[in-house]
C-alpha cells in the first residue's frame, strides 16, 4: 500500500519550482522552470514553464497517486479572474497526467507556510516588491502595502534603488562631494562617476538612463545599497527607512503584544543584509515574545499546504520533515 502524494509549485517571475513528496514527508520528484507567472509572461509562455517544473517532479511517479495540489504565485485574485488563465492552468495541469484537485494560493501564504506550522501569525515580504500579511488558520486576513512599484512597495529593493538614485541625483544637484553609494550608482547607470562640466548634463543622463528602462529594473541597485551600509551615511540611512517602512507595514496588520511568529521572506529579508538584521531587531524590540522565523522552500510549502486537506495527515510531523 502505497502513502498517498501531494504536490506543491512555487511560481515566481523568474523561476518556478515543484515539489512531488508522500504525507509522510518522502520527497520523490523535484522540477525547475523558468518565469511561470501569466501576469508577467502571459498565459500560455508561463504555462509552458510551470508545466515543465511539473512534468520533471512527476517524472518516475505514477500520477494518479497525486491526491492534492497547492500552486502559489502572486496576483492570485488577478489570476481567478482571468479565465483564460484560469484554463490554461486547468489544461496544463491535466496535461502532465494529474486528475486531483489543485488550490490556487498567494505567495505570501505559501512563504508562511514554508517558515513555520503555526495556524496564525504574520508574514512580510521584502524582496522586489514589498507586502505584509497577517494568516489565520492558513488563509490570508489583512494585508498592507503590496500596492507595486508606483504606489507602494516601501522598503522593498526597487525602493532602495529608487532612493539611491535620487539621492544621487539630489548631491549632484547640489555639487555636493560624492560618497561612496552615488559614486556607485553613476559607475553602475552611466559608465564612470565624473561630473560634467554643466552638472545639470550629468542629471539629464541619469535620469534618462532610468526612465528608457523598465521601472522595476531599479530593483537591481538594491545591493549596492546594502553593500555600503557601513560606509556611507547615505547608504546607511535608505536601508533605516527601508526598514521603518517595512515595519510600518507589518503595523498595519499585526496587533500589540501579538506573540505569533512572524516570517520573513525575500532576498531583502532571508540574506545576510543590514537591512535584515535592522528589521529583526526592531520586530523583536515590538514584539518580543515572538517568534521571527525565516521562509524555506516555496515548493515544500506547497505540498504541505495540500497535505492539511487530507485526512489523517499528521501536519507538524510532515512541516518537520519536509521544511
Amino acid at each position: 500500500m502505497f502513502d498517498p502524494l501531494v504536490i506543491g509549485l512555487d511560481i515566481g517571475a523568474t523561476s518556478t519550482r515543484a515539489l512531488v513528496a508522500s504525507v509522510t514527508g518522502e520527497r520523490l520528484g523535484t522540477g525547475l522552470g523558468g518565469g511561470g507567472n501569466p501576469t508577467s509572461h502571459g498565459a500560455a509562455a508561463a504555462a509552458a514553464e510551470w508545466g515543465r517544473a511539473l512534468k520533471q517532479a512527476l517524472a518516475g511517479v505514477n500520477p494518479t497517486r497525486v491526491r492534492a495540489g497547492t500552486i502559489g504565485l502572486a496576483g492570485v485574485g488577478r489570476l481567478r479572474d482571468d479565465s483564460e488563465s484560469h484554463a490554461e492552468f486547468d489544461r496544463t495541469w491535466h496535461a502532465s497526467g494529474l486528475s486531483c484537485p489543485y488550490t490556487l494560493v498567494g505567495d505570501a501564504l505559501v512563504a508562511y507556510a514554508s517558515g513555520t506550522a503555526s495556524p496564525r501569525g504574520t508574514v512580510l515580504i521584502a524582496g522586489t516588491g514589498a507586502i505584509a500579511a497577517e494568516v489565520e488558520d492558513f488563509a490570508l486576513g489583512r494585508v498592507a502595502d503590496g500596492h507595486g512599484w508606483l504606489l507602494g512597495d516601501a522598503g522593498s529593493g526597487f525602493w532602495l534603488g529608487r532612493e539611491a538614485v535620487r539621492r544621487t541625483l539630489a548631491a549632484v544637484d547640489a555639487g555636493r562631494p560624492l560618497g561612496p553609494l552615488a559614486r556607485a550608482i553613476l559607475a553602475e547607470l552611466l559608465g564612470g562617476v565624473e561630473i560634467a562640466a554643466r552638472p545639470r548634463d550629468t542629471v539629464d543622463l541619469l535620469v534618462q538612463r532610468v526612465t528608457r528602462r523598465p521601472a522595476i529594473e531599479l530593483a537591481r541597485l538594491s545591493p549596492l545599497v546594502t553593500s555600503l551600509y557601513a560606509d556611507d551615511p547615505t547608504a546607511a540611512a535608505v536601508v533605516t527607512e527601508a526598514a521603518a517602512h517595512l515595519m510600518e507595514s507589518v503595523s498595519r496588520v499585526r496587533p500589540e503584544g501579538d506573540s505569533t511568529p512572524v516570517v520573513r521572506a525575500g532576498g531583502l529579508l532571508t540574506a545576510d543584509t543590514p537591512l535584515a538584521t535592522a528589521l529583526a531587531s526592531s520586530l523583536s524590540e515590538r514584539w518580543p515574545d515572538a517568534p521571527l522565523e525565516l521562509a524555506g522552500d516555496g515548493a515544500a510549502a506547497g505540498a504541505w499546504l495540500a497535505a492539511r486537506t487530507l485526512p489523517g495527515v499528521d501536519a507538524a510531523a510532515l512541516h518537520a520533515a519536509l521544511l
